[in-house]
Parts: C-alpha cells; sequence; structure tokens
C-alpha cells in the first residue's frame, strides 16, 4: 500500500492542531506510515481499541519507548506477569472507593486553599495558579514524599515530560538530574515510612517496596508524576477551557452541578491531555489492511479514536449529553488502562466546580490545546467580577 495521507503530515501540525489531519487519515489510511514517527499511526477507534488491547501482538516491553528511556523499566514499560507485579503495587492504593475515601476531603481542602488565594485579586491563570499545583499536591500526597516543595516536584516531572516529548518527536533527551533528585526523596521516605500507625495502611511507597526492587519503586514513582501531575494538569485546563468557551454551559452547570462530571467526560474525550500511546509490533501483522513487520512502532492516536465518527455522533461538537460518552479512549484501554482516572477526575471536577462559583467567570482570550504528546494550552487567563466572596 501507498500512504499519502501519512507521507505529507508534519510533526508541527500534529503539535499544533492534529484533528483536521487526523480526520483525513482516519477516513483514508487508518493506519498509516508516518515518516517523522518513522512508524505506524492508528486513528480508528476500533483498530486503537485491538492495539491497546493485545499486549501479545502489540508491546510496550521495547528499549525504544519513550517513558523506559527517561525513568528505567516500570509498569508503562513492562507487559504480562511483570506488568502486573509493577502495576498492583501501586493501583491498589488507587480503586474508586479508596480513592474517594483518601483523597476527597483532601482534594476539597487543597482547591479552597487555591481558590481563596486567588479569589480577591479577581483574575488567574488556570494552570500556573490553579490546576498545576492542585495535582502537584495530590501527587506529593499520593506517595506520601516529605520535605519537598512543590516547586521541586514540578521541576522533576517537567524534566520527564520534556524528555518523553523530545524522544517521541526523534530528538535526544536527558532527565538524568531529575531521576537521582527524585530517588533519593524516594530513598528517604522508605527509610522512615515503612511503619503506619496502628490500624493504618503503610504510606503508599513503603508499600509498593514490598513487591518491588527501590529501582523499581523509583521508577513507577516518576510514572505516578507524568499521570497525576501533567495529563491531569492538562485535563483540568482543558476542561475549563471547553466549558468557558461555551458562555452557556456556565450557568447550566451552576445550576445543576449533577452535570459536572458529564462535563468533564465530554472534555476529555474532544481533547484527551496525553494524545497518543505506543505500542511496538511483536509480529508481522495486518492491521486496517497495512502490513506491519515484527519491530515496529504502533503509536494509536487517542485523539483522533475520540473523534470517530463511527463511534461518536458529530464528534468534533461538545456535548454534554452524548449517551456514548463511556466508549472514549482518554485513559486508554487493556491491561495499561490508567488506574489514576478516578484520582484524575475527582481533582477536575472539584476544581471545575468551585472556580464555577466564582461569579462573571469568564475568559480574557482565546487558546488553544497544543502538545505532540501532552496536549494542553500553553496558558489560560480567566477573570471574574470583583467581589471575591464564592456562593
Amino acid at each position: 500500500m501507498e500512504f499519502t495521507v501519512g507521507a505529507r503530515v508534519t510533526l508541527e501540525e500534529l503539535q499544533a492542531d492534529p484533528h483536521p489531519v487526523l480526520a483525513r487519515l482516519r477516513a483514508a489510511e487508518p493506519v498509516s506510515w508516518i515518516p517523522g514517527f518513522d512508524g505506524w499511526l492508528v486513528t480508528r477507534h476500533d483498530l486503537a481499541l485491538r492495539v491497546m488491547r493485545d499486549a501479545r501482538a502489540f508491546t510496550v516491553d521495547d528499549p525504544r519507548f519513550s517513558t523506559a528511556q527517561v525513568v528505567g523499566t516500570s509498569m508503562l514499560s513492562l507487559d504480562g506477569a511483570e506488568h502486573t507485579r509493577h502495576r498492583d503495587a501501586f493501583a491498589r492504593r488507587f480503586r474508586p472507593a479508596e480513592t474517594r475515601a483518601r483523597f476527597t476531603a483532601f482534594v476539597e481542602g487543597e482547591v479552597d486553599r487555591l481558590i481563596s488565594a486567588v479569589a480577591a485579586r479577581g483574575h488567574a491563570e488556570v494552570r500556573a495558579d490553579l490546576a498545576g499545583p492542585l495535582a502537584v499536591a495530590v501527587v506529593t500526597e499520593a506517595l506520601g514524599l516529605r520535605d519537598v516543595t512543590a516547586a521541586t516536584v514540578r521541576s522533576w516531572y517537567d524534566a520527564f515530560v520534556t524528555a518523553v516529548s523530545a524522544i517521541t518527536a526523534g530528538r535526544p533527551a536527558n532527565a538524568t538530574d531529575a531521576y537521582a533528585r527524585l530517588r533519593a526523596k524516594v530513598e528517604a521516605a522508605l527509610a522512615d515510612g515503612g511503619v503506619a500507625p496502628a490500624g493504618d495502611a503503610p504510606p503508599l511507597l513503603a508499600a509498593a517496596a514490598r513487591d518491588l526492587t527501590t529501582d523499581e519503586v523509583v521508577a513507577n514513582a516518576a510514572v505516578l508524576m507524568f499521570g497525576g501531575i501533567d495529563t491531569t494538569e492538562g485535563m483540568i485546563t482543558n476542561a475549563v477551557l471547553h466549558v468557558l468557551s461555551r458562555p452557556d454551559l456556565v450557568g447550566l452547570l451552576r445550576d445543576e452541578p449533577g452535570l459536572l462530571p458529564a462535563a468533564v467526560e465530554e472534555s476529555v474525550r474532544l481533547e484527551p491531555a496525553a494524545s497518543v500511546v505506543d505500542r511496538y509490533a511483536t509480529q508481522d501483522v495486518t492491521l486496517g489492511g497495512a502490513r506491519i513487520a515484527k519491530g515496529d512502532l504502533v503509536r494509536v492516536s487517542i485523539a483522533a479514536a475520540n473523534r470517530d465518527p463511527a463511534v461518536f455522533a458529530d464528534p468534533d461538537r461538545y456535548d454534554l449529553r452524548r449517551a456514548d460518552i463511556d466508549r472514549h479512549l482518554a485513559f486508554a484501554h487493556g491491561p495499561h488502562f490508567c488506574f489514576g482516572a478516578h484520582l484524575a477526575r475527582l481533582e477536575t471536577t472539584t476544581l471545575l466546580g468551585a472556580l464555577l462559583r466564582l461569579p462573571g467567570l469568564r475568559l480574557t482570550r482565546a487558546a488553544t490545546p497544543e502538545g505532540l504528546v501532552f496536549r494542553k494550552p500553553s496558558a489560560l487567563d480567566v477573570v471574574w467580577d470583583g467581589s471575591s466572596k464564592i456562593s
């Protein structure tokens, strides 16, 4: 096959505004060879599901996997029994009921603190003032890291995200210093956190260390920073952008806060904060008419799958009452489904709801998400009316 549409795709357009070209690929070449990736791009919903579900044919366990190059072997770069061992050591603490019980009060307290800090001044930059600090605070709390500032944690994950994005784009990257600093803090937490108060579960890192080596605990702690900070920050920022870009929704969501979860789900469908996931073919395989060779990179576009018209009616429209919203793939699928999804939803709905209680909340200028892998606006400025009281 010739992949004439894919041959013209540039990394620049995928970073800036990928949706038009992803629609063309999905219609004409749902599995297409992209020279800029030196690999395949999957854009159709059913094919994306097939790749993410079939870890035997499409694996993450490859030395080229971007996250593994940055933080080493972790749950993100393993399949089969080893993946289960790494994942279960952390995922047990993030089941829905335990997430609600453990984090609801903490998230609400952090949101109140952050909103109170900016309420009187009448303006904020959502990423820097609210979404980022909330995500950092929650991950720091979840990991049980002590004596480390939010700015330090943010610098670590900035280094990791920058490195992963660079590798995805085919550029060299290095996050060695950030990784060494994270390792020192994890080792300190393991030394101090092995014993829990009577009746309490041991801290997350100490519990994980019962099944994993220190190297493995550190690598997976770094992975939690990807999922818990950058993508959550993006998820929150994109949700605020989508709602405030439609002023009719602001009043509706204030009057019917029960619709907030739907608003968040539709936002993450329309613009997933992590737009692609990578796999590598373990055998020669035909997918969507394309002949993929063993060892080839197979990149799944979650952003494209989430706008597949075969699954979602009028897929480019933000529809608060979309009936099939549960079919979106924003948190991936299969064995690598994001176990932090429940926590990310809790953070996003809580902060969005609190923001909407600010009187006259509105955008000050247009903003659009950008990024090759992690997509969100570079900045999102909002203002509200002068009263500092939140109703």
